[in-house]
């Protein structure tokens, strides 16, 4: 028995052996991160010096430039995308994306919500009041294709703008063909709307439910959609 131990201890050493002169080799293989601190900073330059320029033109420009490169910025960095949102707990069961875009709604409601009172109480018209459209099945259906459509091309618009800054190249062709078929649906949309949109029935919150209820009202159904995403999660992972 002491025989026939001998010959796997010493094929168990060699392999052992082999394995961390395999991890020293790749160690040492490995290459150095190349420092990006030079090219940080250059593209910064051009960042503000583009800033300039634009600001001697139309400050409104230097304005939307800056903010165009802030959120992006965040974007990439926060991983942030509706498409994950979405289609994360159905995938893999995660819902963080999907809570942190509720809570934007939920931020994004009340800011929402205090501009359009604060003009309503100083008897002013009241903003954006143009993008309260009307609501019918056809909202469903162009909702679900456009869901399927991202899902398949890997990113809403803004995911797809970051995947491309990022170098992606099949976030390129979804993007060229997402400016075709924008184009496509802006030369049709006078007729969709006519005969298909405007069938609906336009629904303004505050209309039905007042202000108060109209802000507890959409609160309450994202804190609801809150819960049942933390929930689907700990089911998941349980």
């Amino acid at each position: 028995m002491s025989d026939e131990k001998k010959p796997d201890q010493q094929s168990t050493g060699q392999s052992s052996i082999r394995r961390s002169t395999s991890s020293r080799s790749s160690g040492r293989s490995r290459k150095k991160k190349k420092n990006q601190l030079p090219i940080g900073i250059a593209v910064l330059a051009v960042v503000v010096l583009i800033a300039i320029l634009l600001g001697m033109k139309n400050e409104l420009l230097a304005f939307f430039w800056i903010t165009g490169i802030a959120f992006g910025y965040i974007l990439q960095r926060a991983r942030f995308c509706f498409t994950a949102a979405m289609r994360d707990p159905m995938l893999t069961g995660g819902t963080s994306l999907t809570r942190a875009v509720l809570i934007a709604f939920a931020f994004t409601s009340i800011g929402f919500i205090a501009i359009k009172y604060g003009a309503f109480a100083r008897g002013l018209p009241i903003p954006g009041q143009g993008y309260v459209v009307p609501v019918s099945f056809a909202t469903v259906v162009g909702s679900f294709m456009f869901g399927i459509g991202m899902v398949i091309a890997g990113g809403c618009a803004s995911g797809t703008l970051m995947r491309v800054g990022e170098g992606f190249l099949m976030q390129v062709l979804s993007l060229f063909f997402f400016v075709i078929g924008s184009l496509w649906g802006a030369h049709d949309f006078g007729w969709w709307k006519l005969h298909v949109i405007m069938k609906g029935k336009a629904i303004f919150l505050p209309d039905l439910f007042g202000w108060i209820g109209a802000v507890i009202i959409q609160l309450l159904v994202i804190v609801l959609l809150w819960i049942a995403a933390d929930k689907w999660e700990k089911h998941k992972n349980a």
